[in-house]
C-alpha cells in the first residue's frame, strides 16, 4: 500500500479532506472541516509513528477567516512586547506569517498564544524572528521564498513524489552498495567536495571552492565521469563557509533543479557570502562562475532542516543535522543508507570544545559505521589551550595595546570569527569595565545580523543572556560600524581602537588597508585568531615575514615594513584542535569500523591518520582526490 493510499485508511470519515500531497519528506493534508483543523495535533500524534513521516494539516481556504479580520485579531491577541513587524499572507500555504522581535510571545507559554490565533483565524500561523539588527539578506530571502510560494509548493511536491517512490523489492536489496566518491577537499583545506552514490541515489555533500586558487585548481572535481549532474538527486550543504559553499550556486547555474539540504542560517549566510565572492571575483577582473540569479536559484531549491529532525532524502537515504560548533547553523551530516544498511558521518568542520557562541559538537551517535573527520589541525602540535588560558591571553594583548595607545588590528572572517570575537570583546568590555570602540569593517555586520536573527542556534549560555536576561552582545554599544569612508580618519586618529576587518588571512580587503596604515606604529598591533594558508599575506607574516612585498593600485610592487607587535591567540578557530579531535573519537557513542581524515594539509591528514590508527586500532584512510572508496 502506498503511503498516500495509507493515510487516507487512517483517516476520520469527516474529516473533508480537500487535498494529500507530499512537500518534500512530509505529507500535507488541506481540510474543510474547521474542527479537525483544529484537534489535529491529536491525529497527527497517532499516527505518525506508524508512518515515520512528518504530517501537517492546513486549512482549505474556504474555512480561513478574512485577511483584514485576520490582522486584526493578530494585533488584539499578541502582546505589544513582542515588536511585530510584518504579518502577511500564503494562501497556497494555508499560512499567516507573523514576524516579531520576541516570537516567543505570539507562540505563548506551552504554545498557548498560538493555538488561540489558530483556532480563531483558521489560519495556520507561521511565527519568524525579525532580526535584532535589520538584515537585507535576512529580508531579501525571506521575500524570495514568498513571491515563489507557487513554485516551491510545486518543487517539493515533485521532491516528495521522488523520494517516496515505491520500496526497494526485497531481492534487490541483496545488490546493495555505498560508494563514496572525493571531488575536493582531501590531502587540503579548500573546495570540500563529495559525492555519494548507491544503486538509487547520489547525493553531493558540500561544493566549495579553494578560496585564493584560480581557474580548475578552485573548482571541485566536476568533470570526472563519476559525476553526473543530471543524475543528481540533492545536495546536502554542511555550513556556508566558500570552501564549502561557493560552487552550490553554480550547480544551478548548470542546470540542476534538485533540492539543497542545509539549515535556515547555512541558506541565510550561504547567500551573503556568495553574493560578496561574486562581487570580489568582478572587482578582480576575474570570470565569475555564476550569476546573482543562480543564487537566487539555489534559495529556492533550499530544504531547511533542524538540528535532530530525521528527513528523507532519496528512497534509501536519511539525513540528520546535529549540531557541529563550527559556525551559525553548521551540521554534522549523518546518513542513514536503507534499513539498517550502513551509517555515515561526514563531520565537516566542527568543534569539539566550548566557544562563545556554540556548544560543542554533538557526539551522541546510535550508529556510526564510516566517518568522515576533518584534520585541518592533525599534526601533534596543534594542541589547542585551554579556554581559560586563550581568553586571558586575548584580553592581555588588548589591554597591552589599549593602554600604550595603540590601534589593534584583528583580521578575522566576515562570518564566523568575526562574531566569536565580537563576543569576547563584549565580555572584556563588560566584565574589565574598558571603555574602547570596535570598529567592524566589511561583511562582519550583515552576519552579525543573521546571527541575530537565529539566536536559537547559538549556545545555552547565549541564549540564557539573550531570551532571559536581555543581553544581546551584538548590541554592546562599544561597535561601531564603518565604511571604507572612515577608514583613514580611523587610521589617522589618535584614539585607541580594536579593529576588525575582513579578509581573515590578508589576501585582500579592508584588513590589508588597516595593515598598511597600521604597519609603522610600533605601538599598534596585529592579533591573528583564526587559520592562516601556507602562501597568504597572514600566512608569511605567521612564519616570521617583516619586509612584506605588496602591490599598489598602480601596479608597482613596494615594501611594507611591519614595525607593530604580532601575535596569534590559538585556539580560537572554529576548528578542533589536535587534542579536541581525539577527544571527540573518544567520546562519541558509536565506534566507527572506518575513520575517513579530509580537509587538512597532506602532512597534518596523514600524521592524524596514523597516529588515529595507532589509538583505535581501526581502519584509517586519508584518499587523494578524485578516489572512490566502497563503503559497503
Amino acid at each position: 500500500m502506498s503511503i498516500l493510499k495509507e493515510l487516507e485508511a487512517k483517516l476520520p470519515k469527516d474529516a473533508q479532506i480537500t487535498e494529500m500531497k507530499f512537500e518534500g519528506s512530509e505529507l500535507v493534508l488541506y481540510t474543510k472541516n474547521a474542527e479537525f483543523f483544529k484537534q489535529s495535533e491529536v491525529f497527527v500524534r497517532s499516527i505518525v509513528k506508524d508512518l515515520k513521516k512528518r504530517i501537517e494539516v492546513r486549512p482549505d481556504l474556504t474555512i480561513v477567516m478574512d485577511e483584514e479580520k485576520t490582522r486584526k485579531i493578530i494585533t488584539e491577541t499578541v502582546p505589544a512586547e513582542a515588536n511585530i513587524e510584518a504579518v502577511y499572507f500564503e494562501p497556497e500555504m494555508g499560512k499567516v506569517v507573523i514576524e516579531a522581535k520576541r516570537p516567543g510571545l505570539v507562540i505563548g507559554k506551552n504554545g498557548s498564544t498560538y493555538r488561540q490565533l489558530r483556532d480563531a483565524t483558521l489560519w495556520l500561523p507561521k511565527i519568524e524572528r525579525a532580526p535584532a539588527i535589520d538584515s537585507k539578506i535576512v529580508r531579501a530571502v525571506r521575500n524570495l521564498l514568498h513571491s515563489e510560494i507557487d513554485y516551491r509548493k510545486s518543487f517539493l511536491n515533485r521532491v516528495g513524489q521522488k523520494i517516496n517512490t515505491d520500496d526497494i523489492p526485497v531481492e534487490d536489496r541483496r545488490k546493495e552498495w555505498i560508494r563514496l566518491t572525493t571531488l575536493g577537499g582531501f590531502r587540503q583545506v579548500g573546495r570540500s567536495c563529495l559525492l555519494v552514490t548507491t544503486p538509487y541515489s547520489r547525493v553531493l555533500l558540500d561544493c566549495g571552492t579553494n578560496v585564493g586558487a584560480t581557474g580548475k585548481d578552485s573548482m571541485p572535481y566536476l568533470d570526472i565521469p563519476e559525476f553526473s549532474l543530471d543524475k543528481l538527486d540533492a545536495v546536502v550543504l554542511s555550513h556556508a563557509h566558500l570552501d564549502h559553499s561557493a560552487m552550490v550556486p553554480y550547480l544551478y547555474e548548470q542546470g540542476f533543479k534538485g533540492p539543497l539540504y542545509l539549515t535556515a542560517p547555512t541558506r541565510d549566510l550561504m547567500v551573503l557570502l556568495c553574493m560578496d565572492y561574486i562581487d570580489v571575483c568582478q572587482k578582480n577582473g576575474k570570470d565569475t562562475p555564476y550569476t546573482k540569479k543562480a543564487v537566487e536559484k539555489a534559495v529556492t531549491h533550499s530544504v531547511v532542516l533542524g538540528y535532530g529532525e530525521v528527513s528523507d532524502i532519496t528512497n534509501d537515504i536519511r539525513l540528520t543535522f546535529q549540531p557541529a560548533g563550527h559556525l551559525l547553523g553548521s551540521a554534522m551530516v549523518h546518513l542513514h543508507f536503507g534499513e539498517g544498511l550502513h551509517n555515515m558521518l561526514y563531520s565537516a568542520d566542527y568543534k569539539f570544545g566550548p566557544s562563545r557562541l556554540f556548544d560543542p559538537a554533538y557526539k551522541d551517535f546510535q550508529r556510526i559505521e564510516t566517518l568522515i573527520t576533518e584534520s585541518t589541525y592533525g599534526a601533534a602540535e596543534d594542541v589547542v589551550p585551554s579556554r581559560k588560558e586563550i581568553e586571558e591571553q586575548f584580553y592581555h594583548m588588548v589591554k597591552r595595546t589599549m593602554e600604550r595607545g595603540g590601534k589593534m588590528l584583528i583580521p578575522v572572517f566576515g562570518v564566523g570569527r568575526g562574531q566569536e570575537i565580537m563576543a569576547i570583546l563584549a565580555n572584556i568590555a563588560e566584565r574589565e569595565k574598558l571603555n574602547f570602540p570596535v570598529h567592524l569593517e566589511g561583511m562582519i555586520w550583515d552576519a552579525t545580523a543573521i546571527h541575530t536573527a537565529y539566536p536559537e542556534f547559538l549556545s545555552e549560555y547565549m541564549q540564557k543572556k539573550i531570551f532571559h536576561y536581555g543581553e544581546n552582545p551584538f548590541l554592546s554599544d562599544i561597535f561601531h560600524r564603518v565604511a571604507a569612508a572612515d577608514r583613514a580618519s580611523i587610521i589617522d586618529g589618535t584614539e585607541p581602537c580594536v579593529v576588525l576587518a575582513t579578509s581573515g588571512m590578508l589576501i585582500g580587503g579592508p584588513s590589508v588597508e588597516y595593515l598598511k596604515g597600521f604597519a609603522s606604529d610600533k605601538r599598534n598591533s596585529l592579533l591573528f585568531v583564526g587559520y592562516q594558508g601556507e602562501f597568504t599575506l597572514g600566512g608569511k607574516i605567521q612564519r616570521g615575514w617583516r619586509e612584506l612585498p605588496l602591490k599598489s593600485e598602480e601596479g608597482r610592487t613596494r615594501a611594507l615594513n611591519l614595525e607593530l607587535e604580532v601575535e596569534t591567540v590559538r585556539g580560537l578557530s572554529g576548528h578542533s584542535g589536535r587534542n579536541q579531535l581525539m577527544s571527540f573519537l573518544y567520546n562519541i557513542s558509536s565506534r566507527p569500523e572506518r575513520i575517513i581524515c579530509n580537509h587538512g594539509e597532506e602532512k597534518k591528514s596523514l600524521e592524524f591518520a596514523r597516529d588515529v590508527h595507532k589509538l583505535f586500532r581501526v581502519e584509517t584512510v586519508v584518499p587523494h582526490n578524485i578516489e572512490t572508496l566502497r563503503l559497503r
